[in-house]
């Protein structure tokens, strides 16, 4: 059985994460879809509603599970017994920064290797970053996540008197 995870930390959830988890939901008989709990990065959802956010996202793959890892990405592929990471590439800063991920990985555990998708051409320009600052200034982002997404952001967004969005980020730091 060809088990992989698909790491990010999905803050929030984007068609284009749903685009990648659905093809490699076909390369592999079982694909682990790990939300990082503690990234060393402001975020917007806490780790509750990125998992939630991200099972009704991926709601309709049968062979997918989501769940949720700190530390080593690696170790959480060993624990889960996968011997795939799977990553979207959207750019070539991408591809540095994930060959720079992949041969740490690799080092660290051998038997595990890293599987890249690029992203659909349509999604190639999409980040939950670029999505957060659409939502936050009141852009259309209905076909750039899932509707669960849309809902919670467009919640999260608050107007000030000035017309202006701002939305909450939730630091996770200790």
């Amino acid at each position: 059985m060809k088990r992989a995870i698909y790491p990010a930390t999905f803050d929030p959830i984007t068609n284009g994460h749903v685009d990648i988890a659905a093809r490699a939901a076909q390369l592999f008989d079982e694909l682990i879809v790990g939300v990082y709990d503690r990234p060393m990065k402001s975020l917007l959802f806490p780790i509750e509603e990125r998992l939630e956010m991200t099972r009704e996202a991926l709601a309709h793959l049968k062979n997918v599970q989501i769940k949720s890892y700190s530390g080593l990405t690696v170790n959480f592929a060993k624990e889960q017994g996968a011997g795939y990471i799977v990553r979207g590439l959207r750019a070539l800063s991408d591809f540095e920064w994930e060959l720079q991920l992949s041969l740490a990985n690799h080092k660290l555990e051998p038997d595990i290797d890293t599987v890249c998708l690029m992203a659909s051409q349509e999604y190639s320009f999409l980040s939950s970053s670029i999505l957060r600052e659409i939502a936050m200034n009141g852009g259309p982002i209905e076909d750039l996540a899932p509707p669960v997404v849309v809902k919670a952001l467009r919640k999260k967004a608050m107007v000030d008197e000035d017309g202006h969005s701002r939305i909450q980020i939730v630091s996770v730091r200790d």
